[in-house]
Order: structure tokens, then C-alpha cells, then sequence
């Protein structure tokens, strides 16, 4: 049991007074979304033989092609990869990408510049090899206004001039301070862009988002999305992987930049497809306890006067907390209690290093059962100004509740009794 002082105990009675509502509201999403998920399981007549697997080159796994009808009917598409062959959430939508890009064609980002990882697979870090841009690929973007929203003016213009191939809408934060876009927000992007853009096809990055709300960005005109599932879709149970939905060609030139032309049909999934289906049936659930986790923590860090976004009752649209911490010993000193409080490797001590892939040193807590799993609870941050802790997943409430009242403890209270 934790021994809490009367001052935070006091906070955390009001928090959960006045956050119960709100976990009312998630009640309702997940079962909405846990009625979508069971109702394409038992379409598609998912039995104990499609869990199995196969080796070599794959060739007639069913199971693996059951469940990608499962994923294309959940997020309303004609088709759907879901391979254990993706390695990270990056290299899915750098697959997708490239599969349906030609060199003269240009991507453009619609929701500002894209995170880290995704600005090397871009090509604009000093290493190209590889690259979207070495292969031919232009690239723009549409500058976000100071409010971090989506400048539909500015963006008309660089549409009409550009002709992208491809316009992006990265749906969650990544290692900025704007907020995550709401499916509501991203309807009225895609509408936008087959009004100003009609040849243009429409990508979403939906890392994080999975379940979040009652609606995917699919179910209003997206062409093709992509996420990890070591994010929500995999419910914390998948140790690897990811997913590519949308429309059929688009799928299918996936598969190509993931195999080969001729081997779209094959490609192993060992003794995966157990944990994928299975992860993706409680994945409603497990997000929800996510976000659960996450209204708790901001309505606790707002009460203490700090700048959190989301707020605690606001729309939320992925599994992640911004916590502003504007000091950079607090922040690493509340990251190393996170760690501290986790399951796996509670004993260890984060520090910030340069992680490849990112401009600055992150500092990183993620005592996860896989390995770098954000819907796993786990928060880390760039040692930059405003020095913000990026907060995120939870495999239970319980479990986030009582990690954040701890790290908090620490982090706040114990320096005020030292001092």
C-alpha cells in the first residue's frame, strides 16, 4: 500500500469525484467499439485453427487472412495488411508510403512537420539514404496556425500549387505541444482536401488513436491509414507489428513495398496471429483503461496548477498526456518515477540519451512487457523547453492511478518535506 500525504490524498478524492462522469462516457465508447470488433470476429467465423500460424513462406495462412478481412471490416475499408513483418509504427507508414509513391510525386503533410522518426524516413535530416526524398519523392507542408490548428487557407495554396500525390494527417501529437485531432477535425481535413485537391489520396498516420473514440478516420472518405500494433490496436498483447487499411490497390502496392511483386500472398506469421487476434478483441477495453489513466492524471496535475493538455474533460482522440513541466530536473526526476513504478524494470534509472531518430536527447520510462509498447503505461520526453512529458497507455486504471499518485508523491511532495 502506498502512504499518501493528507494534502494529496485530499487532491485525489476530488479528482475522482470530478472525473466520474467523464469515465461514464468512456464506458459507453468501449462498449460501442467492443460491439464492432466482436460483431467482425463472429462475421468471419474466426476459430481456434485461425490462431496457429504458419512458417516458411506463409503460403495459404487463413488465419492471416481472416484477420485482415477482420481489421478492413472494423475500420470500414475494402482491405487490410496486418503483418508481424512491420517493425515499428514508423516503418508501417514509411511502407505505405513508399509503396504508393513514384518518384515526381509529392507528399504533403496537412497537419504541420511530422515527428522525428518520420522527418529521417522523409528525408529531411542530414542522412538521406534511403529516403522518400533520395528516391525522387517531394515533399511539403502546410504550417499549422499558432493555435496549432490546420490553416486551411495557407493549405489551399500549397494544394493547388503542389498536386500531391498523397496529402497526410498525422492525427496524434508526436513531441509537439498541439493537440491531437479529434475524428470530428479530421472528417472536415479530408473533406477539404477532395475539395481543393480531388486526385489527391488521403493518409492518415493513426498511431495512438485506434479505439480512442466511437469512429475512425476510415469511416469518412481517409483512402488508406496505418498504425503499430504495439499501440492500442494490439491490446498490449501483440509483441510486434502493424497494420495498413484502405482501399484495395492501395493495399495491395503495400504488400509489394513490403515483399516483393509476385509475394503479396506470402509472408509467415509463426506463433503470432494468437496474440494479434486476441490483442485486437480486448483493444477497445484496454484503450479506454488507457484513457481512463490519463483523465486521472490531468485532472490531478491540473489541480496542482500545471499546464496539462488534454484537459481532464475535454474530447479526446489517442491515449496520450502532455504534462508541461517548464523544468527539467522535475521532469526527469517524474519520468524516472513512472519507471519506477512499472511492472518490468521498476529498479532502473532513466536517463536521457540520444535515441536514433530524434534531434534531442528523450529521456524514456517504459517498463513494458514488449518491449517500447505505448499502450503499455510509459512517459518520455525531448530534454527541451517547455520540457513536456509525453504520458501514455495503461494495460489497467488501477495501475496508472496508482503509478502517477507515486511519481507525483515523489516527484512534488517528498522535495517539499526536504526542503
Amino acid at each position: 500500500m502506498i502512504n499518501i500525504p493528507e494534502k494529496l490524498q485530499k487532491l485525489v478524492n476530488e479528482v475522482d469525484e470530478e472525473i466520474a462522469p467523464k469515465f461514464k462516457e468512456i464506458d459507453e465508447q468501449i462498449f460501442y467499439n467492443q460491439a464492432k470488433v466482436l460483431e467482425a470476429f463472429q462475421k468471419e467465423e474466426v476459430a481456434e485453427s485461425d490462431l496457429n500460424g504458419t512458417t516458411g513462406y506463409g503460403d495459404d495462412d487463413l488465419g492471416r487472412d481472416k484477420l485482415d478481412r477482420i481489421y478492413a471490416h472494423v475500420f470500414n475499408t475494402e482491405d487490410a495488411v496486418v503483418r508481424p513483418q512491420f517493425v515499428s509504427g514508423t516503418h508501417t507508414l514509411f511502407t505505405a508510403l513508399s509503396g504508393n509513391l513514384l518518384p515526381g510525386d509529392t507528399l504533403t503533410y496537412l497537419t504541420g512537420m511530422p515527428y522525428d522518426t518520420m522527418q529521417e524516413v522523409i528525408g529531411l535530416t542530414p542522412n538521406k539514404q534511403g529516403t522518400l526524398i533520395q528516391r525522387g519523392i517531394n515533399f511539403s507542408y502546410v504550417p499549422l496556425t499558432s493555435d496549432g490548428l490546420v490553416d486551411y487557407q495557407k493549405a489551399e495554396e500549397i494544394l493547388k500549387h503542389d498536386q500531391p500525390k498523397i496529402v497526410a494527417i498525422q492525427r496524434s501529437r508526436g513531441y509537439s505541444t498541439r493537440k491531437t485531432y479529434t475524428v470530428k477535425q479530421i472528417k472536415e481535413m479530408i473533406a477539404f482536401v477532395k475539395k481543393v485537391s480531388p486526385n489527391s489520396l488521403v493518409f492518415i498516420d493513426n498511431c495512438y488513436g485506434e479505439f480512442a473514440e466511437k469512429h475512425e478516420p476510415t469511416e469518412y472518405g481517409a483512402d488508406f491509414m496505418a498504425g503499430s500494433l504495439i499501440k492500442n490496436a494490439g491490446g498490449g498483447i501483440a509483441k510486434m507489428g502493424g497494420y495498413v487499411v484502405g482501399k484495395h490497390d492501395l493495399i495491395e502496392n503495400t504488400k509489394i513495398a513490403l515483399t516483393a511483386p509476385g509475394c503479396t500472398d506470402e509472408g509467415a506469421t509463426l506463433d503470432q496471429l494468437h496474440d494479434f487476434y486476441e490483442g485486437f478483441f480486448i483493444a477497445p477495453n484496454v484503450t479506454g483503461m488507457a484513457e481512463k489513466g490519463m483523465i486521472f492524471a490531468a485532472s490531478l496535475f491540473a489541480k496542482m496548477g500545471m499546464n496539462v493538455t488534454p484537459a481532464w474533460n475535454e474530447q479526446r482522440s489517442d491515449v496520450i498526456e502532455t504534462i508541461i513541466f517548464n523544468n527539467p530536473e522535475k521532469m526527469q526526476k517524474f519520468v524516472q518515477q513512472v519507471q519506477k513504478n512499472s511492472p518490468v524494470d521498476s529498479f532502473v534509472r532513466p536517463e536521457a540519451y540520444h535515441m536514433p531518430g530524434y534531434e534531442d536527447k528523450v529521456i524514456m520510462a517504459a517498463g513494458t512487457f514488449v518491449s517500447g509498447s505505448t499502450i503499455e503505461f510509459s512517459a518520455d520526453g525531448p530534454l527541451r523547453p517547455p520540457y513536456a512529458v509525453y504520458m501514455q497507455g495503461g494495460l489497467s486504471y488501477a495501475h496508472v492511478k496508482l503509478a502517477v499518485i507515486n511519481a507525483v508523491k515523489a516527484t512534488f511532495f517528498d522535495t517539499e518535506n526536504n526542503n
